[in-house]
Order: structure tokens, then sequence, then C-alpha cells
């Protein structure tokens, strides 16, 4: 590097034009401040003692054989005694294609280690890609290239929310009113159609609720109350018992939205080592949580639910079995969890998600390792600010997002 040939030269400099040894490391040497012209400066003072002469002289001397010996040097200045040395623009350009040639500047060799695993994406199967998911597959396809770069495996993976309660209403929602669309009937992209469903039924349900207010419920009644809303928790609880025709549409409706996020994925320009999908996770994540109720760890309420009291450690308590029987995210989070670390025994699982889930994720360790999964300690929540209009919070399901595809359009 030309700081080290500098260095290097303004010792010989000392020795010719002072008949002194001084070692090159003793040269102090700086990158110039912004306020100056240069790239690199000398202090001469060091040297004072030894050429006897006025800080200016000594360093005009210095200037002058760096000039001669080095040719990638340009011009200097001195500034009170510190010696302002300016590279020549040649070097610079030359230095930078010579990098921009070298396929491992600024890489390591890769590792023989453990993996680090690193889930970024994760959308949820009622909507398309938005503004969010775009922020999100930048921060984490750059944090997986960064780690690549510094020589660790890596393993991108995604994890579709691809079941659940919002699930359930875009599928209530073409049931009842958009039975005969499809993506082609419609022209549009499949993830559209269903994020269509999506904000239907979310309109529908204020409806509802708003009747039941005016009969005179309270709104945390009349949502739980609503005949839409106990219609989808029902067609949930039909999903988890295998309902055949729940199912079918099920897949149906999915593998219209994995056809729109193919391509936005595609525009984007990500990809994922594997993909994971909830429907996959979730009864593992359920076995794991009746082995943590056997061993005393969880707790069972009167109506069946299933909690862990977190309460002794200044948290609280967190349910993760319904009373009917149907899972929660963290259920789903906790097999996946599970799964992985079997597949890849990674030495850290980073999880890439807004800052809205910096309390998931201190539940989901501190839950895995009172279950005795040492390794939750390895979980790693890579958290981040969130994406907001200027009306406030983006809502999918009143369609106040910024969408993938169309920003990209625009772009």
């Amino acid at each position: 590097m030309i700081e080290t040939t500098i260095r290097s030269h303004a010792a010989q400099a000392i020795n010719v034009l002072y008949s002194a040894n001084v070692a090159p490391e003793h040269v102090i040497i700086q990158k110039t401040r912004k306020d100056f012209e240069g790239d690199f400066t000398i202090n001469i003072f060091p040297f004072l003692k030894i050429s006897r002469e006025k800080p200016d002289v000594t360093a005009e001397k210095i200037g002058n054989y760096l000039l001669e010996q080095i040719p990638e040097l340009e011009n200097f200045n001195i500034i009170k005694g510190f010696l302002n040395i300016v590279v020549s623009d040649s070097f610079w350009t030359g230095f930078l294609s010579e990098k921009y040639m070298d396929k491992m500047f600024g890489k390591q060799e890769k590792s023989s280690g453990r993996p680090v695993v690193i889930e970024f994406s994760s959308p949820n199967t009622n909507k398309p890609l938005h503004l969010g998911h775009i922020r999100n597959n930048l921060i984490g396809w750059s944090v997986a290239e960064i780690l690549k770069a510094n020589g660790n495996v890596v393993v991108k993976v995604n994890l579709v929310n691809d079941r659940g309660i919002h699930i359930c209403k875009s599928m209530l929602a073409w049931e009842k009113w958009f039975r005969d669309t499809s993506p082609d009937s419609a022209n549009t992209k499949g993830d559209k159609l269903v994020g269509e469903c999506y904000v239907r039924f979310d309109q529908e349900l204020k409806k509802e609720v708003a009747g039941l207010v005016a009969d005179g419920m309270s709104k945390d009644d009349a949502e739980k109350s609503a005949p839409l809303m106990a219609a989808a928790q029902e067609m949930l609880q039909k999903w988890e018992d295998n309902d055949t025709s729940v199912r079918e549409l099920w897949s149906t409706m999915n593998s219209w939205v994995y056809q729109g996020f193919d391509l936005t994925y595609d525009r984007l320009g990500i990809a994922f080592d594997k993909v994971y999908y909830e429907s996959d996770t979730y009864l593992l994540g359920k076995q794991i949580v009746q082995e943590g109720l056997k061993m005393g760890i969880l707790f069972q309420e009167d109506d069946g639910s299933i909690w862990a009291d977190l309460t002794g450690d200044g948290l609280d308590k967190k349910i993760l079995q319904r009373a009917d029987g149907t899972s929660v995210y963290m259920t789903q989070d906790i097999g996946t969890a599970q799964l992985r670390y079997d597949e890849y025994q990674p030495q850290k699982l980073l999880y890439v998600v807004g800052n809205e889930q910096n309390y998931h994720f201190d539940v989901l360790k501190l839950i895995l390792g009172k279950l005795g999964r040492k390794w939750a300690e390895d979980i790693v929540h890579v958290s981040y600010g969130m994406v907001e209009l200027p009306h406030g919070k983006m809502k999918s399901r009143e369609g106040t997002v910024v969408d993938a595809d169309e920003l990209m359009d625009d772009m």
C-alpha cells in the first residue's frame, strides 16, 4: 500500500539527508484532515532533534526527497511543521482498477466451520410484497453477503407464513365475494388478488363491528363476536383438522400467491437456499409445547390453553396454544428454530425482522432456553426500524401500503 511506501522512504530521507537511522515504524503518518489538501500527513517534529533545523525547512527537504523517489506522488504542502502529501490521481485510478479486477478483494477464504443461518423476507400468503418487504429483503441479503465475504458459510432461508387466522380471512373473503374470480380471469398477479380478498374481509368486518357497537356492545367484545371473525376462526380450526375442502382452497390460493412472489423476487434479484413453510413446522412446535407442558415448564389454563409464565424473568405470560388447540406464531417459530438447528447445527441463527418484534424474539430465546435448548443463545435478532408513510404505519388489511411491484415500476 502507498502508505507503507511513504513511511519507508521518509525513514530513508532522514538517513540520506541527516545521516541518522530512523526505523519506518517511528515515522508518524496519518490521513490528512479534510480541511487541508493532501492524502497523507507526516508529523515532522520528532525529527527536529536530528535535523536541528526549523520545522518547515526539514519538511521541505523530506517532501522533495519523497517526490524524487516515489513517482506516485504529485506534490506536497507544509502546514506548521506537518508535511501533507498529495498522491496522484493516476495512482488512485490504477489502485481502484486493480482492486475491481481482484474478485477476492475485501473477502476472506471460506471457512469449513458451522454455517450461519439467516432468515429474512418471511411474507404472509395473504398479500403481495410491499415496501417493508423490500427493505427487509435488501437488509437480509446484504447482511448475508457481508457474512459470506468475511469467510462464513451462509444459508439464506425464507419462512413463508402460509397458515393461520390471517390466511383464513383471505380464504373466507374469496368464498363470499370473489368465488368466480381467479388471477387469470382478473388479469392480475395471484398475490394481488389474494391481497384484495384480505382488504375486503377487513372492510366487511368493520361494518359488522360498527353494527354491534351501535347495539351497545364494547368494541373489544364486538371484534371477538363478529360473525365474520367467528367464521374465520372456524375455518382455521377446520384447516388444522385437515378438512378436505378448506385444505383444497388453501392450496389453490397459496399457489396463486407463490406465483406472484416468485415474479417479485426475480425482479429484486433475491433468492434463497431453502424455503420453509409454517404449515410444515407448526406441528413440531406443538409437539415441543406438549413436551414442555409435561416437564412442568409450561402450564395449562382451565380452558385448555397452554402458556409460558415469564413473569419471573421480567416479562409476562405468553400463550403458546389456544383453547381450541390451534397454534400461534410463537409455536411455529419454536418448531422452525428446532428444525433449523437439527438440519444445520449453525454457529448463529439470525432473524432479520423489524423492531416491532423485539419482544417476540426475547420471548422465543427465553422459552427455548427454558425448554433445554442451549443453542437458544445463538439466536440473533437483526432488528431495524419500520417503514412508515406520511400518514403513519402501512396496513395491508386497509390497503395503505406501497406495493413492491408498483414501486419498482415507478423506479
